[in-house]
């Protein structure tokens, strides 16, 4: 799955603040995310994130 930081994914689930965005800030091994909603910052885990995405926004996909 090609998840780039800078870019937005819609979650299946919601954070508990109930948002379901999360802004990526590093992506590797696993990523670190920022909660849309909320502001908070956590790492998980590649493999966990991959299951849970269900849509990647891009900045640039508004030009397309």
């Amino acid at each position: 799955m090609d998840v780039r930081p800078a870019d937005i994914l819609v979650m299946k689930k919601n954070h508990p603040c109930g948002c379901n965005e999360m802004y990526v800030i590093r992506s590797g091994m696993d990523f670190k995310l920022r909660c849309v909603g909320c502001g908070r910052e956590f790492m998980v885990p590649r493999n966990k994130i991959e299951k849970r995405i269900r849509r990647i926004k891009r900045e640039n996909e508004s030009a397309e």
